[in-house]
């Protein structure tokens, strides 16, 4: 599965799962449902209500029309960057920098709806998704926008990092890393996630000032030798201190 690595203002890389092709049709497929439906009952309604053939029509052209059509830009735009169906399939939209989609960058993405969709009944969407680096629409591509995973990658609780039942026989190394905040220790594991996945010098670098930077928090008189075993140490300790 594809993803996308975002770098905060806090110079804190958080990885998000591009949402597929697959998902983002299924989500389509579940708004239209949810739109026609609403469509339908918004139709029932005016019927009952209006006296004349002219006040249904004008009913239809103020109410039906607008709801068909703004319908995905005002859910994105109130939900924050979800519609029903996305919400059904955990996906939703935000900037290329990590930050909330803006009103403008919705009505933007919504503005290409006709060329990517409608116009040309989804095959310029479908082949720019499969094709493109972030699985970007022609809309995304304008507003700057992707559709990820709601939740990134690495945003998880810190104690599903280790089975907690395998450190009941635990003795912390380092008492004064219950000091340390939560965040900084999910940022531990990134890092050491990082170097085992990728292992380039670029992330032996990072684990090296990561572990230089704990051991200053701990008032250690050394870095231990063995960085990747010394941060994980503290990622048990914290576990045992703080559970």
């Amino acid at each position: 599965m594809a993803s996308i690595d975002i770098q905060t203002t806090q110079n804190v890389t958080i990885s998000y799962e591009l949402a597929g092709l697959r998902d983002r049709i299924i989500a389509f497929l579940l708004d239209q449902f949810i739109l026609w439906i609403t469509i339908l009952i918004l139709s029932s309604m005016i019927g009952l209500i209006a006296q004349t053939q002219s006040g249904i029509e004008v009913a239809l052209m103020v109410v039906i029309l607008p709801v068909f059509f703004l319908y995905s830009l005002a859910w994105e735009v109130l939900a924050n960057g979800q519609t029903p169906g996305k919400m059904v399939l955990k996906i939703k939209v935000i900037r290329l920098d990590g930050d909330q989609a803006m009103f403008i960058d919705h009505l933007l993405r919504w503005s290409f709806r006709m060329i990517d969709i409608w116009f040309t009944l989804g095959s310029i969407a479908a082949i720019m998704i499969n094709t493109s680096r972030n699985n970007q629409r022609l809309g995304g591509m304008m507003s700057n926008t992707i559709v990820v995973k709601s939740k990134p990658s690495l945003d998880i609780n810190l104690k599903s990092i280790l089975k907690i039942q395998s450190l009941s026989d635990h003795e912390p190394l380092y008492p004064a890393i219950r000091n340390v905040r939560e965040e900084d220790m999910l940022l531990i594991k990134q890092v050491i996630e990082r170097f085992q996945k990728l292992g380039n010098e670029a992330h032996r670098e990072a684990m090296k000032e990561t572990a230089e930077r704990i051991a200053y928090l701990l008032e250690l008189d050394k870095t231990p030798s063995d960085h990747s075993n010394f941060l994980k140490n503290c990622i048990k300790d914290y576990i045992v201190l703080t559970r």
